[in-house]
């Protein structure tokens, strides 16, 4: 399961994204960290133009 999909089920806090950024940085995968993460092109947006605050508003808005 990607990031996304365990925040949005309740199974991780937010704040383990960072968990999942380090795990991304130290594989092999040809995934962009948006699409590891799970993200899809809108969040990725307001992740990188706005902040992780943003990003965590947006998904929890679609809890």
């Amino acid at each position: 399961m990607t990031f996304k999909e365990k925040y949005l089920a309740g199974e991780v806090e937010f704040e383990a994204i960072d968990d999942y950024i380090e795990e991304w940085n130290n594989s092999s995968t040809d995934q962009t960290l948006a699409r590891f993460l799970g993200l899809d092109e809108g969040e990725e947006d307001i992740w990188i133009e706005e902040s992780d605050e943003a990003l965590q508003e947006l998904l929890d808005s679609k809890k």
